[in-house]
Protein backbone atom coordinates (compact mmCIF):
# COMPACT_ATOMS: atom_id res chain seq x y z
CA UNK A 1 0.00 0.00 0.00
CA UNK A 2 1.14 3.55 -0.46
CA UNK A 3 2.91 5.01 2.45
CA UNK A 4 2.96 9.15 3.07
CA UNK A 5 6.85 10.03 2.92
CA UNK A 6 7.02 10.72 6.64
CA UNK A 7 7.08 6.88 6.75
CA UNK A 8 9.64 6.56 4.69
CA UNK A 9 11.98 8.76 6.55
CA UNK A 10 11.45 12.08 4.53
CA UNK A 11 10.68 14.55 7.12
CA UNK A 12 10.05 17.75 6.40
CA UNK A 13 10.58 20.73 8.16
CA UNK A 14 11.03 20.82 12.20
CA UNK A 15 7.99 21.92 13.59
CA UNK A 16 5.31 18.33 14.94
CA UNK A 17 2.82 17.12 13.00
CA UNK A 18 -0.78 16.91 14.32
CA UNK A 19 -1.86 12.87 15.08
CA UNK A 20 -3.28 12.55 12.00
CA UNK A 21 -1.04 14.54 9.85
CA UNK A 22 -3.72 15.70 7.84
CA UNK A 23 -5.99 18.64 7.58
CA UNK A 24 -8.88 17.04 9.45
CA UNK A 25 -6.36 17.60 12.68
CA UNK A 26 -7.60 20.93 12.50
CA UNK A 27 -10.71 20.28 14.81
CA UNK A 28 -14.33 20.14 13.09
CA UNK A 29 -12.49 19.97 9.27
CA UNK A 30 -14.33 16.93 7.10
CA UNK A 31 -13.16 15.82 4.04
CA UNK A 32 -15.22 14.04 1.43
CA UNK A 33 -14.53 12.46 -1.85
CA UNK A 34 -16.50 10.85 -4.86
CA UNK A 35 -14.27 8.91 -7.49
CA UNK A 36 -15.02 8.05 -10.97
CA UNK A 37 -12.82 5.50 -12.17
CA UNK A 38 -14.79 4.22 -15.73
CA UNK A 39 -15.63 3.75 -19.19
CA UNK A 40 -17.95 6.32 -20.57
CA UNK A 41 -18.65 4.32 -24.45
CA UNK A 42 -16.46 1.78 -26.49
CA UNK A 43 -14.77 4.18 -28.14
CA UNK A 44 -12.00 5.16 -25.45
CA UNK A 45 -13.90 7.87 -23.62
CA UNK A 46 -12.80 7.48 -19.74
CA UNK A 47 -14.19 9.22 -16.61
CA UNK A 48 -11.07 9.33 -14.73
CA UNK A 49 -11.96 12.52 -12.09
CA UNK A 50 -13.87 13.19 -9.13
CA UNK A 51 -14.74 15.75 -6.29
CA UNK A 52 -13.93 16.86 -3.27
CA UNK A 53 -15.38 18.20 -0.90
CA UNK A 54 -13.59 20.12 2.51
CA UNK A 55 -15.85 21.26 4.88
CA UNK A 56 -15.09 23.83 7.95
CA UNK A 57 -17.02 22.53 10.28
CA UNK A 58 -20.03 19.57 10.23
CA UNK A 59 -22.33 22.16 11.42
CA UNK A 60 -24.48 24.79 8.69
CA UNK A 61 -21.94 26.96 6.91
CA UNK A 62 -24.11 29.08 5.54
CA UNK A 63 -25.37 30.08 9.29
CA UNK A 64 -22.12 30.12 10.87
CA UNK A 65 -19.62 31.17 8.82
CA UNK A 66 -15.86 31.16 8.97
CA UNK A 67 -13.26 33.53 8.37
CA UNK A 68 -11.15 33.40 5.35
CA UNK A 69 -8.69 34.35 2.46
CA UNK A 70 -7.41 33.44 -0.34
CA UNK A 71 -4.32 34.24 -2.66
CA UNK A 72 -3.31 33.49 -6.36
CA UNK A 73 0.44 32.78 -6.87
CA UNK A 74 -0.81 32.86 -10.69
CA UNK A 75 -4.09 32.73 -12.04
CA UNK A 76 -4.56 30.42 -14.68
CA UNK A 77 -7.30 28.82 -13.06
CA UNK A 78 -11.43 28.60 -13.20
CA UNK A 79 -12.29 28.72 -9.68
CA UNK A 80 -16.03 30.41 -8.51
CA UNK A 81 -16.40 32.15 -5.12
CA UNK A 82 -13.17 33.98 -4.25
CA UNK A 83 -13.57 37.44 -5.61
CA UNK A 84 -16.06 37.35 -2.51
CA UNK A 85 -14.21 35.80 -0.16
CA UNK A 86 -11.82 38.37 -0.29
CA UNK A 87 -13.63 40.96 -0.23
CA UNK A 88 -16.01 39.65 2.45
CA UNK A 89 -13.43 37.71 4.36
CA UNK A 90 -15.49 34.67 4.93
CA UNK A 91 -16.26 31.37 3.60
CA UNK A 92 -20.61 30.25 3.82
CA UNK A 93 -20.09 27.01 1.74
CA UNK A 94 -17.95 23.79 1.68
CA UNK A 95 -14.65 24.14 -0.26
CA UNK A 96 -15.05 21.89 -3.24
CA UNK A 97 -12.43 20.65 -5.36
CA UNK A 98 -12.75 18.79 -9.59
CA UNK A 99 -11.48 18.63 -12.56
CA UNK A 100 -11.95 22.34 -14.88
CA UNK A 101 -15.02 21.35 -17.23
CA UNK A 102 -16.73 20.28 -13.77
CA UNK A 103 -16.95 23.47 -11.85
CA UNK A 104 -20.47 24.09 -12.96
CA UNK A 105 -21.81 20.63 -11.97
CA UNK A 106 -19.70 20.69 -8.68
CA UNK A 107 -20.83 24.52 -8.52
CA UNK A 108 -24.36 23.35 -8.96
CA UNK A 109 -24.73 20.34 -6.98
CA UNK A 110 -23.40 22.45 -4.23
CA UNK A 111 -26.03 25.21 -4.26
CA UNK A 112 -28.77 23.00 -4.56
CA UNK A 113 -27.33 21.09 -1.15
CA UNK A 114 -26.98 24.70 0.36
CA UNK A 115 -30.46 25.81 -0.89
CA UNK A 116 -31.71 22.12 0.65
CA UNK A 117 -30.44 22.79 3.85
CA UNK A 118 -31.27 26.75 3.91
CA UNK A 119 -34.64 27.54 2.95
CA UNK A 120 -34.19 31.19 3.27
CA UNK A 121 -31.34 31.57 0.94
CA UNK A 122 -32.45 33.88 -1.87
CA UNK A 123 -36.10 33.81 -0.17
CA UNK A 124 -36.24 35.98 3.28
CA UNK A 125 -31.87 36.37 2.90
CA UNK A 126 -29.50 36.81 0.48
CA UNK A 127 -27.86 34.74 -2.07
CA UNK A 128 -24.65 32.57 -1.21
CA UNK A 129 -21.48 32.60 -1.80
CA UNK A 130 -20.10 28.92 -3.30
CA UNK A 131 -16.15 27.97 -3.70
CA UNK A 132 -14.98 25.68 -6.25
CA UNK A 133 -11.05 25.25 -7.00
CA UNK A 134 -10.14 22.96 -10.47
CA UNK A 135 -7.55 21.63 -12.12
CA UNK A 136 -7.18 20.27 -15.76
CA UNK A 137 -7.56 16.26 -15.67
CA UNK A 138 -7.66 15.78 -19.61
CA UNK A 139 -4.66 13.63 -20.22
CA UNK A 140 -6.43 10.58 -18.13
CA UNK A 141 -10.26 12.12 -17.79
CA UNK A 142 -12.48 12.39 -21.02
CA UNK A 143 -13.04 15.71 -19.53
CA UNK A 144 -15.36 16.86 -22.81
CA UNK A 145 -17.69 14.46 -21.88
CA UNK A 146 -18.29 16.25 -18.58
CA UNK A 147 -18.62 12.75 -16.52
CA UNK A 148 -18.79 14.87 -13.00
CA UNK A 149 -22.98 15.65 -12.16
CA UNK A 150 -24.08 17.77 -9.32
CA UNK A 151 -25.05 14.72 -7.42
CA UNK A 152 -21.30 13.56 -7.11
CA UNK A 153 -21.04 16.92 -5.62
CA UNK A 154 -23.77 16.14 -2.85
CA UNK A 155 -21.96 12.83 -2.25
CA UNK A 156 -19.04 14.00 -1.58
CA UNK A 157 -20.19 16.79 0.73
CA UNK A 158 -22.62 13.71 2.88
CA UNK A 159 -19.43 11.30 2.51
CA UNK A 160 -17.34 14.22 4.36
CA UNK A 161 -15.72 13.05 7.60
CA UNK A 162 -13.06 13.77 10.03
CA UNK A 163 -11.31 10.80 9.69
CA UNK A 164 -7.42 10.74 7.79
CA UNK A 165 -8.40 11.68 4.34
CA UNK A 166 -7.61 9.41 1.59
CA UNK A 167 -4.74 11.02 -0.96
CA UNK A 168 -3.55 10.54 -4.06
CA UNK A 169 -5.66 9.06 -6.75
CA UNK A 170 -8.99 9.48 -5.22
CA UNK A 171 -11.76 12.17 -5.76
CA UNK A 172 -10.49 15.00 -7.43
CA UNK A 173 -7.21 14.08 -7.72
CA UNK A 174 -7.99 10.48 -9.73
CA UNK A 175 -6.99 12.38 -12.66
CA UNK A 176 -4.19 14.78 -11.78
CA UNK A 177 -0.27 14.43 -12.69
CA UNK A 178 2.08 16.42 -10.70
CA UNK A 179 6.04 16.76 -11.88
CA UNK A 180 5.21 14.05 -14.98
CA UNK A 181 4.29 10.99 -12.07
CA UNK A 182 0.87 10.11 -10.66
CA UNK A 183 -0.56 13.46 -8.53
CA UNK A 184 -3.85 14.28 -6.91
CA UNK A 185 -5.01 14.18 -3.12
CA UNK A 186 -2.04 15.17 -0.74
CA UNK A 187 -2.76 16.93 3.06
CA UNK A 188 -0.09 17.21 5.67
CA UNK A 189 -0.42 19.31 9.32
CA UNK A 190 1.46 21.05 11.91
CA UNK A 191 1.14 22.12 15.56
CA UNK A 192 2.47 25.60 16.85
CA UNK A 193 3.28 25.98 20.40
CA UNK A 194 3.50 29.10 23.01
CA UNK A 195 4.14 28.20 26.36
CA UNK A 196 0.68 26.38 27.57
CA UNK A 197 -1.49 27.05 24.17
CA UNK A 198 -1.54 25.22 20.81
CA UNK A 199 -2.59 25.87 17.57
CA UNK A 200 -2.95 23.53 14.30
CA UNK A 201 -2.29 24.18 10.30
CA UNK A 202 -3.43 22.10 8.07
CA UNK A 203 -3.17 21.84 4.45
CA UNK A 204 -4.92 19.87 1.89
CA UNK A 205 -3.35 19.75 -2.30
CA UNK A 206 -4.71 18.89 -5.30
CA UNK A 207 -2.00 18.55 -7.60
CA UNK A 208 -1.41 19.24 -10.99
CA UNK A 209 1.81 20.54 -12.23
CA UNK A 210 5.54 20.60 -13.57
CA UNK A 211 7.29 18.63 -15.23
CA UNK A 212 9.62 15.66 -14.06
CA UNK A 213 12.80 17.41 -14.33
CA UNK A 214 11.82 20.56 -12.26
CA UNK A 215 11.22 17.98 -9.30
CA UNK A 216 14.17 18.30 -6.69
CA UNK A 217 14.02 14.82 -5.46
CA UNK A 218 17.63 14.70 -4.79
CA UNK A 219 17.01 17.27 -1.20
CA UNK A 220 15.10 14.51 0.03
CA UNK A 221 17.23 11.68 -0.19
CA UNK A 222 15.31 9.56 -1.65
CA UNK A 223 17.06 6.02 -1.80
CA UNK A 224 15.67 4.75 -5.53
CA UNK A 225 16.90 7.01 -8.50
CA UNK A 226 14.12 7.22 -10.76
CA UNK A 227 14.06 7.95 -14.51
CA UNK A 228 12.42 11.31 -15.93
CA UNK A 229 9.08 11.14 -16.75
CA UNK A 230 8.26 12.30 -20.64
CA UNK A 231 4.81 13.49 -19.35
CA UNK A 232 3.80 16.59 -17.97
CA UNK A 233 0.20 18.23 -16.84
CA UNK A 234 -1.68 19.82 -19.79
CA UNK A 235 -1.70 23.79 -18.15
CA UNK A 236 -0.36 22.41 -15.19
CA UNK A 237 -2.03 23.97 -11.66
CA UNK A 238 -2.15 22.94 -8.35
CA UNK A 239 -4.80 24.31 -5.12
CA UNK A 240 -4.08 24.35 -2.10
CA UNK A 241 -6.42 24.50 0.97
CA UNK A 242 -5.31 26.05 4.42
CA UNK A 243 -6.62 25.40 7.08
CA UNK A 244 -6.68 26.53 11.04
CA UNK A 245 -7.46 27.01 14.19
CA UNK A 246 -5.52 30.10 15.31
CA UNK A 247 -7.67 33.11 15.89
CA UNK A 248 -6.56 35.74 12.87
CA UNK A 249 -8.22 38.16 11.46
CA UNK A 250 -8.84 37.72 6.97
CA UNK A 251 -6.19 39.60 6.50
CA UNK A 252 -3.37 38.14 8.99
CA UNK A 253 -5.14 34.37 7.29
CA UNK A 254 -3.86 36.07 4.15
CA UNK A 255 -0.54 36.43 5.36
CA UNK A 256 -0.05 32.61 6.62
CA UNK A 257 -1.47 31.29 3.24
CA UNK A 258 0.93 33.78 1.07
CA UNK A 259 3.70 31.23 2.70
CA UNK A 260 2.17 28.27 0.99
CA UNK A 261 3.94 29.32 -1.88
CA UNK A 262 7.28 28.87 -0.13
CA UNK A 263 6.00 25.06 0.69
CA UNK A 264 5.67 24.69 -3.07
CA UNK A 265 8.37 26.40 -4.01
CA UNK A 266 10.95 24.49 -2.33
CA UNK A 267 9.65 21.17 -4.06
CA UNK A 268 10.74 22.70 -7.62
CA UNK A 269 7.43 24.49 -9.05
CA UNK A 270 8.21 27.86 -10.00
CA UNK A 271 4.81 28.85 -10.65
CA UNK A 272 4.75 28.34 -14.76
CA UNK A 273 2.71 30.56 -17.34
CA UNK A 274 -0.37 27.48 -17.65
CA UNK A 275 -0.80 26.81 -14.28
CA UNK A 276 -3.73 27.93 -12.00
CA UNK A 277 -1.46 28.12 -8.25
CA UNK A 278 -4.76 29.39 -6.23
CA UNK A 279 -4.64 28.95 -1.80
CA UNK A 280 -7.94 28.92 -0.09
CA UNK A 281 -7.05 29.58 3.43
CA UNK A 282 -9.68 29.36 6.47
CA UNK A 283 -9.65 29.01 10.48
CA UNK A 284 -12.07 27.77 12.50
CA UNK A 285 -11.41 30.21 15.45
CA UNK A 286 -14.05 32.43 14.39
CA UNK A 287 -17.99 31.01 13.52
CA UNK A 288 -20.22 34.36 12.33
CA UNK A 289 -23.32 34.29 12.58
CA UNK A 290 -25.10 35.12 9.10
CA UNK A 291 -28.00 37.12 11.02
CA UNK A 292 -27.29 39.26 13.93
CA UNK A 293 -29.10 42.37 15.35
CA UNK A 294 -26.03 43.63 17.40
CA UNK A 295 -24.27 47.08 16.05
CA UNK A 296 -21.08 45.64 16.95
CA UNK A 297 -19.28 42.21 17.05
CA UNK A 298 -15.79 41.18 18.93
CA UNK A 299 -13.73 38.71 18.11
CA UNK A 300 -10.18 37.62 19.01
CA UNK A 301 -7.07 37.79 17.06
CA UNK A 302 -2.92 37.06 17.72
CA UNK A 303 -0.86 40.19 17.95
CA UNK A 304 0.83 40.75 14.86
CA UNK A 305 4.51 40.87 16.46
CA UNK A 306 4.23 37.74 18.49
CA UNK A 307 6.47 35.38 17.91
CA UNK A 308 4.03 33.09 16.84
CA UNK A 309 3.03 34.21 13.53
CA UNK A 310 6.32 33.11 12.26
CA UNK A 311 5.79 29.81 13.65
CA UNK A 312 2.30 29.99 11.49
CA UNK A 313 4.46 31.26 8.55
CA UNK A 314 7.03 28.35 8.64
CA UNK A 315 3.56 25.76 9.26
CA UNK A 316 2.21 26.94 6.08
CA UNK A 317 5.33 26.30 4.08
CA UNK A 318 6.08 22.85 5.56
CA UNK A 319 2.86 21.63 5.42
CA UNK A 320 2.06 22.60 2.20
CA UNK A 321 5.53 20.76 0.81
CA UNK A 322 4.64 17.75 2.33
CA UNK A 323 1.34 17.73 1.28
CA UNK A 324 2.64 17.94 -2.13
CA UNK A 325 4.62 14.97 -1.57
CA UNK A 326 1.95 12.43 -0.04
CA UNK A 327 0.17 13.46 -3.11
CA UNK A 328 2.96 11.75 -4.69
CA UNK A 329 3.83 9.04 -2.43
CA UNK A 330 -0.22 8.35 -2.40
CA UNK A 331 -0.74 8.07 -5.81
CA UNK A 332 -1.06 4.54 -7.37
CA UNK A 333 0.20 4.26 -11.34
CA UNK A 334 -3.21 5.06 -13.16
CA UNK A 335 -4.75 4.20 -16.53
CA UNK A 336 -7.09 6.28 -18.45
CA UNK A 337 -8.94 7.65 -21.39
CA UNK A 338 -7.28 5.36 -24.92
CA UNK A 339 -5.08 3.91 -22.19
CA UNK A 340 -3.34 6.73 -21.24
CA UNK A 341 -0.93 5.66 -18.35
CA UNK A 342 0.68 8.27 -15.50
CA UNK A 343 2.94 5.82 -13.03
CA UNK A 344 3.43 6.36 -9.64
CA UNK A 345 6.63 8.23 -7.89
CA UNK A 346 8.78 5.40 -6.74
CA UNK A 347 10.21 7.35 -3.70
Amino acid sequence: MPKKVREIGIVIGTLPTGEKNCITDVAGVHVGHVTLDEKINQDGAYACTGVTAILPHEGNLFQQKVTAASYVLNGFGKTTGLVQVNELGVIESPIMLTNTFGVPAVTQGTLQFMLDTNSEIGHSTGTINIVVGECNDSYLNSIRECPVTPEHAVEAIRKASNEIAVEGAVGAGKGMMCFGYKGGIGSSSRIVTHESTNYTIGCMVLSNFGQSSEFLAHQYLVSKAQSESTLSPTDGSIIIVLATDAPLSSRQLTRVIKRCGIGLGRTGSHFSHGSGDIVIGFTTAHHIAHLSDQLVETRTQLREDHPIMNQLFAAAAEATEEAILNSLSQAQTTIGRNGHTVEAYQF
